[in-house]
């Protein structure tokens, strides 16, 4: 058994890379603090959420390729987009000058919502044909869209984005995917918003007694 137990420590120390740290180590730490940073975000874990993204930001400055912190800064964004935040996406602004991505400024145009026809095949797949039939000015097939969006913080940027076009029952399904998810933060955004596009009182009333029992 010693014997055995020696020629196995031989061949790991020979072999060299089982347990050799990626050298994109850095990457995954960045996107695994980024994805902790939106659950916590949307999850209304604000202080967690701050680390979250600190240590998410400070990965990626690990590396010349601006790159991947504008995705941080863009993803950011598009967080308190989605909740209803007034956000401009300074912070990217501030840094595309040394950041080459026609997608990444494709993706910046469609949260600042003035992005082009031409830019739209430059987005990811699941905000295509939301945002074509958005540029159309076709709001039914975007409130469609919306619904059939199989990822949720899209669906919540989504939602945000189509503005006072948005119907009632695309605002109740989101209400749905964000309280199936635990995004509180989400859930009392998009209560608000049904309050504001309801007419009948009673039902006004039931919706902000429900958003005083979630906020306490």
């Amino acid at each position: 058994m010693r014997k055995l137990s020696i020629y196995l420590l031989i061949i790991l120390i020979f072999s060299g890379c089982s347990f050799d740290t990626p050298p994109n180590d850095w990457q995954y730490k960045s996107a695994n603090a980024f994805d902790s940073y939106t659950k916590n975000f949307l999850r209304s874990n604000d202080k967690m959420a701050k680390n979250d993204l600190q240590r998410a930001i400070a990965h990626t400055k690990n590396s010349a390729d601006l790159n991947h912190l504008a995705r941080i800064y863009l993803g950011e964004c598009a967080l308190n987009i989605s909740v209803g935040l007034d956000d401009k996406c300074q912070k990217y602004n501030e840094i595309k000058d040394v950041v080459n991505s026609k997608a990444l400024d494709a993706y910046y145009s469609f949260l600042r919502t003035n992005i082009t026809k031409k830019e739209i095949d430059k987005l990811p797949k699941i905000y295509q044909d939301f945002a074509w039939h958005v540029q159309t000015k076709d709001y039914k097939k975007a409130n469609t869209d919306i619904i059939s969006m199989d990822r949720a913080t899209s669906q919540l940027l989504a939602a945000s984005l189509l503005k006072n076009n948005i119907t009632k029952n695309s605002i109740n399904k989101v209400i749905e995917t964000a309280s199936f998810h635990g995004y509180k933060k989400a859930v009392i955004f998009w209560l608000e918003r049904l309050k504001a596009v309801t007419i009948d009182e009673e039902e006004r009333k039931k919706i902000n007694k429900k958003i005083s029992i979630i906020k306490n």
